[in-house]
């Protein structure tokens, strides 16, 4: 690939009575304007909706300011004198969004594999997380959780802490450091949450409204997002308090519907009032176009329309609900009936830190579906499991398509000169899929994150 030289060049535009020319001085007059631009060519792709793959080779990605200005095969006249950071034949594409995590079960990973969801909480992941009562654990632990996702190119999280307000500020701290961007949030959980791991409902509220002033104007890119555990760890009291405090601040929700047909019985235990598990959550008003719902996996025709027309986000976790033997989301009927899906690690009931691994996990899963149902043919593409891995989860966090114009600049570089040779000549597509199946963190070489370099192995030409 030949030596590289340079990271990235930032220039100054000069824009005087609206004429833009470059300033190389970096002397600015007082009514001048100054702004950031960075330019990065190699083989351009990114998946602008679900069923359509754009593919630029040797193309320019350029952003201004951090936003995207646009992708082009040939440079723009007013870019001409900038310096361009060219990756030669490495790949360029969106960064990946993970839209459904718990940060503490970072240090479960890969433990209970052979449980099911409720005795797996019990047995291991309450325990855990009641280890980051310690806020020094915390700070070991999710330090090296936020560079790992870097490193894997997810710059873009929804992320459970624990209860433990303290240790929740360190998780916005490192992922904030790191150069993350998303959400994070203090879980609550008052009931059923057996002796190692609980709250009081007085001790959840008041927790939760110190963590909200803390966390206020502190961080740049992490933000507060609202989490109620699941229905059954929160009494009616918990949940009116957080549907008010959504409504009062705007905030959003994150939580799990219909993940075990155990869990599905239990809600409707503790809420004989509600036919179905997500009204355990509408009515408190915690369901809406502000949430976030993790796996949906038993969710029936009735449940799935209200999700639609409530604008409520879907979290699919493929590895994690064939981990916890919780079942196979019908990931392919959403997207058809308009749901708006995206995905999500979920560690650690999944195993798979690295986002291109759960793309390539939920086209294995939609393909175990088609098997279930004898549909063999209506599985999830190489195209459409990359949009829920990037464009899909970018727009919770306000993204348009792809590598749209106005866009964020979150990106990732892979080399992909260690794969295995192949036999003949790739074309980029086929490249493109074979480095979402093989990749490693080490093969990504380069990670923009809301226009910020946060990570390179390698410089460009």
């Amino acid at each position: 690939m030949g030596k590289f030289l340079l990271n990235r060049v930032r220039v100054l535009l000069w824009v005087v009575r609206g004429v833009r020319f470059l300033n190389t001085t970096g002397f600015m007059a007082e009514k001048d304007k100054m702004m950031t631009v960075q330019i990065l060519k190699g083989q351009i792709v990114h998946a602008p909706d679900s069923n359509r793959l754009d593919i630029l080779e040797n193309g320019f990605l350029v952003s201004v300011d951090g936003k995207i200005e646009g992708v082009f095969d040939i440079l723009p006249q007013q870019y001409q004198s900038v310096d361009v950071s060219d990756y030669g034949d490495c790949l360029i594409m969106p960064s990946f969004a993970d839209t459904h995590m718990h940060a503490p079960q970072y240090a479960m990973l890969g433990m209970g594999m052979d449980l099911p969801l409720l005795d797996w909480l019990d047995t291991y992941t309450f325990k855990t997380e009641a280890a980051f009562k310690d806020k020094d654990y915390a700070r070991c632990v999710y330090r090296r959780l936020a560079r790992e996702m870097i490193d894997n190119g997810t710059t873009r999280v929804c992320a459970f802490s624990s209860l433990h307000r303290k240790s929740t500020m360190v998780l916005m701290e490192e992922f904030e450091k790191a150069g993350m961007t998303g959400y994070v949030g203090k879980v609550n959980m008052d009931r059923n949450s057996g002796d190692v791991l609980t709250e009081t409902t007085q001790e959840s509220i008041r927790e939760t409204e110190q963590w909200l002033e803390e966390s206020s104007g502190r961080f740049k890119h992490i933000k507060p997002i609202l989490t109620p555990r699941f229905t059954p760890t929160c009494s009616n009291e918990l949940m009116a308090f957080l549907g008010r405090l959504a409504q009062e601040r705007h905030l959003p929700v994150q939580s799990h519907l219909s993940e075990n047909i155990a869990e599905i019985a239990w809600v409707k235990e503790l809420h004989p009032d509600c036919s179905q598990y997500w009204e355990s959550y509408k009515k408190y008003g915690l369901f809406n176009d502000r949430t976030v719902m993790a796996h949906c996996v038993h969710c029936d025709e009735r449940e799935r329309n209200a999700i639609k027309e409530n604008g409520v986000w879907v979290a699919h976790c493929p590895d994690s609900n064939i981990n916890l033997v919780s079942g196979t989301a019908p990931v392919r009927k959403m997207m058809k009936e308009g749901l708006r899906v995206t995905l999500g690690s979920d560690i650690a009931g999944g195993a798979l830190l690295a986002m291109n691994q759960v793309v390539t996990a939920a086209i294995r899963a939609s393909k175990a579906k088609c098997i279930e149902t004898n549909r063999s043919d209506d599985f999830l593409t190489v195209t459409e499991a990359f949009y829920l891995g990037t464009t899909a989860g970018a727009k919770f966090f306000g993204g348009g398509d792809g590598f749209a114009k106005g866009n964020e600049l979150h990106a990732i570089v892979v080399d992909d000169a260690s794969f295995p040779p192949s036999a003949k000549k790739l074309s980029v597509k086929e490249r493109f899929e074979r480095a979402l199946y093989l990749m490693h963190k080490d093969d990504i070489v380069a990670v923009f994150s809301n226009g910020r370099q946060v990570k390179s192995l390698k410089k460009p030409f």
